[in-house]
């Protein structure tokens, strides 16, 4: 399996897909067991598939609180990736002797393995699982009951020759590109239900708010200690011949399309597609830039850490 991991740093990534081909030398008369055939697409041609991932924090003196990774299995057939937002705490009283990377990373790169390896669970189950082996590497001084204790937003995808199934949980993306370039959004849209609400308190009042609603009936939730989260999150399968791209994306990112308003989700994936996850991200950064203060497009953060991974099948 070729696995592709970072958390703190812009990486893109190219990975293609290239005939396998076995020579069986002349001097041998007994069968010889060659390899599986390459992947053909649903034209018949060999598959040919582009991963490109790039992350970069909010700022250059805070960890970046994102995780991305992916991987393809070693006959070249399918793949899975992962796109985490950590949930950043108050500097103080967060219940947990680890950090929200620390948390992350562990919790990522259980859930590739998982889900790469154990194709016989759901995904759901395979986040149930890794959030559970998370919680039992946390130590004695760490409150698993905190409503601060470190969590994350999901993106997890899965294919294989016959479909695409994806899980989302909170508010990270995951955008689907048909054959005909339509662009279908997966998305968990409770937190946004909230947030009207919370607009309507005074500023000082808005964080906490949106907190007591968080894994908790009613509001919204994210992978934290309780495996059972898991059972939360949107999910579904799409047959693979109705899908030749597809982009995981955190908040950071999506901030394109739902605060900056630069274009729709298809005027999004056109620019991934076209110019990179960097670029893409760039673009955030000087549509951030030229609002600092927040006034045209209030935000709770200036910048923010931003992940996109793409893949063309």
């Amino acid at each position: 399996m070729l696995a592709l991991h970072f958390a703190d740093a812009p990486i893109p990534v190219e990975v293609r897909r290239e005939p396998q081909v076995t020579t069986v030398p002349r001097w041998r008369s007994a069968p010889f067991r060659s390899l599986p055939p390459p992947a053909r697409g649903p034209s018949g041609r060999l598959a040919r598939m582009r991963i490109e991932m790039a992350s970069e924090p909010g700022s250059p003196r805070i960890p970046n609180e994102d995780y991305a990774s992916a991987a393809l299995p070693a006959a070249g057939r399918g793949g899975a990736l992962v796109v985490l937002d950590g949930v950043t705490p108050p500097p103080r009283d967060v219940g947990c002797d680890h950090g929200v990377p620390w948390y992350v990373t562990r919790l990522g790169g259980t859930l590739l393995e998982l889900s790469g390896s154990r194709r016989d669970r759901t995904l759901a189950q395979c986040l149930a699982e890794a959030i559970g082996r998370t919680a039992r590497a946390h130590g004695p001084g760490c409150d698993l009951s905190h409503a601060r204790t470190p969590q994350a937003t999901v993106v997890l995808v899965r294919w294989d020759e016959s479909a695409v199934e994806y899980l989302v949980l909170s508010d990270s993306a995951l955008l689907l590109e048909g054959p005909d370039g339509s662009v279908t959004p997966v998305l968990d849209t409770r937190l946004d239900g909230l947030r009207p609400a919370a607009r309507a308190l005074p500023p000082a009042e808005r964080a906490a708010y949106l907190e007591g609603l968080r894994n908790a009936e009613g509001g919204f939730f994210t992978a934290a200690a309780d495996p059972e989260a898991a059972s939360r999150a949107v999910t579904g399968t799409v047959p693979r011949e109705r899908v030749r791209a597809l982009a995981a994306l955190s908040d950071g990112v999506t901030r394109w399309a739902e605060t900056f308003r630069l274009g729709d989700w298809a005027g999004l994936m056109a620019v991934l597609r076209a110019e990179g996850p960097r670029s893409l991200i760039a673009r955030v950064r000087a549509a951030e830039s030229a609002d600092r203060a927040g006034t045209a497009f209030p935000r709770g953060k200036v910048h923010d850490d931003a992940t996109a991974v793409l893949v063309e099948f």
